[in-house]
């Protein structure tokens, strides 16, 4: 133990009152206090609690180092006022002396060093320079001093028996206690991290539970009631359809519809999925099965037990992880990686592709009986091209939803803008309805000059859908709505684009080069249209009366 200069603190003579057993016991609470589930706050307090049965003190403190300033932690024996204060190394020499050992240290009862607590102790509140005996323990983790922990007695001699090392074993398991603290409230605090991303994503489940698949066209209709129907079975479904569709959506309505809507839905896209973590990422590994296996890994499938599990774009699968799919189909068992144990899951699968499966079985990349277990009730969903009558509705929803994104007022869409939605043929379905919604909300937002409704018009449009307006529909698009079958669709067109040019020119002060820009057009060929429109001529000779 390391000694104030001050005479009449040697430990070298020590009587020793502490028995053994009073040692072993304060020892023994100490350690069962690292295993306890215990708060921050409550470890630390019964710390003190603990040490008062060994150390006769009339008050406590355990305090946190950072940098020069010593933060209390827990106090006993105190008035609450000491631990709103911090304590600086610089104005408490005696906290400084403490924090520069490596062992316990003793001050001398005639020590003229301030103590930091004078004044402090309930018993003596307000009484300057009355405590007698001070006791200090420097706590380290490895060679990082991590905190401080002090004793002080009204009695001179409190702290005169006390063996050298069993202080130092108090020090040692403090400090432990103080890590112990430490890593818990890092876990608890990423506990509720997690929790909160937990919460999110069922927050995010229930919406998605709420909505519905818009659409009031005959195929859409048609759909929902194939989905209400087969979602009662434990059926292995296929979803298919073209890229952008919704097939998502759709597997997501086939299990809320389910009896195993109140348990979990997993997602995986097994096109984003290297090959080589495939079979790690469904079934999971144990720990040394592959280079970087460092733990245990829990698969999907297991993961995904008494719900569902939905594959997306599975026919990117290899035919080896192909025929585990099968098993798991067939006997509900799953393997993991590394592992002789078979697993037995409750799963039901959902998968969706884009690709022709009866094609890709023929050419050898798909195996059949795979196929025609995933085949047992196939659900295609129709492209956005087949049913027209639904843009309007989901044009407005993807609107809306943009509004509230950008935090804007209403948003509506012009009867022009609707008409050239409808003309153009739709590739990349629903998903490209709603990025080109969005796009055009964002561009008519910056043109409103913050009036009351947005209006969409048809040149917000126009960098995504310029082709449509200078060509007829593909052959195989559908009949527009009755409402558009009226009008002459030649004359129709032609009035448009006039306008279209006319509202590019007027907006760009006349520049040809500016207006072909915004029209997503080459200089050359607007010329060349405005001159087959008449434009060109109206407008010279406009100016030329003008």
């Amino acid at each position: 133990m390391i000694l104030n200069t001050q005479p009449g603190c040697a430990f070298d003579n020590i009587v020793v009152y502490l028995t053994t057993m009073d040692k072993l016991d304060t020892l023994a609470a100490l350690a069962a206090n690292l295993t306890d589930i215990l708060s921050a706050e409550d470890r630390y307090q019964r710390l003190l609690d603990v040490l008062h049965k060994a150390i006769p003190y009339d008050a406590a403190t355990l305090l946190r180092v950072q940098g020069d300033t010593l933060i209390p932690l827990a106090a006993k024996g105190l008035t609450p006022d000491a631990m709103g204060r911090e304590y600086s190394r610089q104005m408490y020499p005696r906290l400084d002396i403490i924090c520069g050992s490596t062992e316990p240290v003793l001050f001398s009862k005639d020590s003229p060093l301030p103590d930091p607590f004078d004044g402090l102790l309930i018993k003596d509140p307000g009484a300057s320079h009355q405590i007698h005996a001070c006791l200090g323990c420097p706590l380290f983790v490895g060679q990082q001093l991590v905190g401080v922990l002090t004793a002080d007695a009204l009695a001179p001699g409190a702290f005169d028996h006390l063996p050298l090392q069993f202080l130092k074993t108090v020090a040692s398991m403090a400090g432990a206690q103080m890590q112990t603290a430490d890593l818990l409230t890092a876990l608890e605090k990423k506990a509720e991290r997690n929790g909160q991303i937990a919460t999110d994503l069922m927050q995010d489940m229930l919406l998605q539970k709420g909505r519905k698949i818009l659409g009031k066209s005959k195929a859409m209709e048609d759909l929902r009631r194939e989905i209400e129907l087969v979602a009662k079975s434990d059926f292995t479904i296929l979803v298919l359809g073209e890229t952008g569709v919704g097939k998502e959506l759709v597997t997501r309505a086939i299990h809320n519809h389910s009896h195993r809507k109140n348990k979990p839905l997993l997602y995986l896209n097994c096109a984003a999925l290297p090959e080589s973590l495939a079979e790690s990422e469904l079934f999971g590994h144990v720990k040394g099965a592959f280079t970087g296996a460092d733990n245990d890994r829990t698969g999907k499938f297991e993961l995904a037990n008494t719900g569902t599990l939905f594959l997306d774009e599975i026919g990117e699968l290899s035919l080896g992880i192909q025929a585990k799919i099968l098993r798991v189909i067939q006997e509900g068992e799953i393997q993991r990686l590394g592992s002789e144990k078979m697993i037995h899951v409750d799963v039901r699968l959902l998968a969706a592709t884009n690709r022709n499966l009866a094609m890709e079985v023929t050419a050898g990349r798909f195996r059949a009986d795979l196929y025609h277990r995933l085949n047992v009730y196939p659900l295609t969903v129709p492209a956005l091209r087949e049913r027209k009558d639904d843009i309007a509705i989901l044009a407005g929803f993807f609107a809306e939803r943009s509004m509230t994104r950008l935090g804007l007022g209403a948003v509506r869409i012009g009867k022009e803008a609707l008409q050239l939605l409808h003309r153009y043929n739709w590739p990349g379905n629903v998903r490209e309805l709603e990025n080109i919604i969005s796009r055009s909300v964002l561009k008519a937002s910056s043109e409103s000059n913050h009036k009351d409704i947005i209006l969409i018009q048809p040149n917000h449009l126009a960098g995504d859908l310029g082709a449509a307006i200078y060509t007829n529909p593909a052959p195989s698009t559908p009949p527009l709505p009755e409402a558009f079958n009226k009008i002459s669709l030649r004359d129709e067109l032609k009035s448009y684009q006039i306008r279209l040019i006319n509202s590019a020119l007027e907006k760009n002060n006349g520049n040809w080069s500016a207006a072909a820009r915004d029209l997503d057009m080459n200089r050359s060929n607007l010329h060349n249209l405005a001159t087959r429109l008449g434009i060109r001529r109206k407008r010279a000779h406009h100016t030329k009366n003008g």
